[in-house]
């Protein structure tokens, strides 16, 4: 390993860990109206196309590593990567200031919705390092590593952004106006 892997390894192992443990205090310790008189009541629908458009980028860049047009491949892959980092900074910004909003279903659609969500929410941690080692290998040329690990990051990734859309029409109904 050379020592510029080993600098960004460390890097990436740091921040797929801070990442979802700063979620996870959002989610269980609200924080709400920290931002004052902030409203961000229009940001879970900002993150349901974020999502969409993130899942749309990485349907793309498949299709272009697919058919060897690795150029569009990387910028639908830079893509995919920004409009995610942009959700993750409005999603945390949102948990930080609105009051958390309660799943209203009832029976089978509750089980439905939690199963869905808890799946969601695991693999959204679990693909946080992922992403980072897929676009690390990327941008440094590790050809072969990138390839093994983009057979794990792509179909998890993209899992996480369709069911984020999902998430949010299924809980859209009982948000706070």
């Amino acid at each position: 390993m050379k020592n510029n892997d080993r600098t960004y390894l460390i890097l990436i192992a740091i921040l797929s860990v801070a990442v979802p443990l700063i979620v996870a205090f959002l989610l269980f310790v609200p924080q709400t109206g920290k931002l004052g008189s902030v409203d961000v009541t229009f940001l879970p629908k900002l993150h349901a196309l974020l999502n969409s458009l993130t899942a749309l980028s990485l349907i793309i860049g498949y299709y272009n590593v697919k058919n060897k047009n690795i150029r569009g491949h990387k910028f639908a892959m830079v893509t995919a990567f920004t409009l995610s980092a942009f959700f993750l900074i409005s999603y945390v910004t949102y948990h930080y200031q609105a009051p958390p909003t309660k799943f209203g279903g009832e029976g089978t659609l509750k089980t439905i919705y939690y199963v869905i969500l808890i799946t969601h929410i695991v693999l959204a941690a679990v693909i946080v390092p992922l992403v980072l080692l897929s676009v690390y290998f990327a941008a440094s040329n590790q050809i072969n590593r990138h390839r093994k690990i983009a057979r794990w990051t792509f179909p998890i990734w993209l899992y996480v952004a369709v069911t984020g859309v999902v998430v949010y029409f299924m809980i859209a109904p009982y948000y706070q106006i």
